[in-house]
């Protein structure tokens, strides 16, 4: 079975989960793919956790669990990563459930998938929000105006100050690619690649210090790692009003069928493709 779905940016919003498993549950995928900003928002700048701190072991788990008892051998591979609005800390809550075998947590590894290989990464270059633990420099150290440094900010889980200053995306993703063959390989990214359908924001005309911003806010680094590398298909969110003003939620870099699943409406967003043919997913509202 090769039909996958992908979703992102529920930001702990229970109708969407809820409308997800339900399509699982009704239409059995071999996997589901989840991209990032998976918790409720609301990690203050004190550095306070949101006031659900049991959202990963509490319901998410619980909930996957009572899918697994529901589908029993048609239960899916579930791979996931955090995103930049997610409080790190929780990684810990995910592993737990991971040894569970409720999904497998895939920031920073390469992992099988049948005859293919996932790639999981879910850091985004730097922005104006004060929540670091997902944050990194890009390929250099550049800061586009008004975006804070990764060294800057809080994080919800100490990082070393050496690793902050000269760490970027580009590295990380040399680093968990190695020398491997991505012909079959999917990409699990948080960040949208740059200057594509996927990253277009909504800031025309907006100025910091009379500098106007790049209305683009996704990573050169990933764009340079798919033209690259060229992998399969490369899963993305993180700009959720991408496919309102740009009408797209699908590029093409190279042989690199890239999808977004961010969306700034009430609904769920749910990308549904056939690893066979990336190129003819859909993307459903529900």
């Amino acid at each position: 079975m090769t039909r996958a779905f992908f979703v992102s940016d529920l930001h702990g919003r229970i109708e969407r989960y809820e409308k997800l498993y339900a399509a699982v549950e009704r239409e059995k995928p071999a996997a589901v793919f989840l991209g990032g900003d998976l918790l409720p928002s609301g990690f203050l700048v004190t550095g306070t956790a949101a006031p659900d701190e049991d959202f990963v072991s509490g319901f998410l788990a619980g909930a996957f669990t009572r899918l697994r008892t529901v589908l029993g051998a048609a239960y899916p591979r579930v791979f996931l990563i955090l995103g930049n609005d997610d409080p790190r800390r929780e990684e810990e809550s995910l592993k737990a459930a991971e040894a569970d075998g409720l999904w497998t947590y895939a920031h920073g590894r390469r992992l099988a998938f049948g005859p293919y290989t996932v790639l999981g990464y879910a850091c985004v270059p730097p922005t104006p929000f004060l929540l670091k633990d997902w944050e990194r420099y890009d390929v250099s150290r550049h800061l586009e105006p008004g975006a804070v440094s990764p060294e800057e900010g809080w994080r919800s889980e100490a990082a070393d100050p050496h690793d902050l200053k000269y760490g970027t995306i580009q590295r990380d993703l040399a680093a968990l690619a190695g020398d491997a063959d991505l012909a079959q390989a999917i990409c699990l990214f948080h960040a949208p690649p740059y200057q594509t359908p996927l990253d277009r924001a909504a800031l025309d005309g907006k100025m910091v210090d009379h500098v106007p911003l790049d209305v683009h806010i996704g990573s050169v680094a990933v764009r340079r790692f798919i033209e690259s590398r060229q992998p399969l298909v490369t899963l993305h969110g993180h700009v959720h009003e991408s496919a309102r003003l740009t009408g797209a939620w699908m590029a093409r870099l190279g042989r690199t069928i890239c999808l977004s699943a961010a969306h700034d409406g009430p609904e769920l967003a749910l990308v549904d493709l056939d690893l066979r043919a990336p190129a003819a997913a859909t993307r459903r509202l529900l």
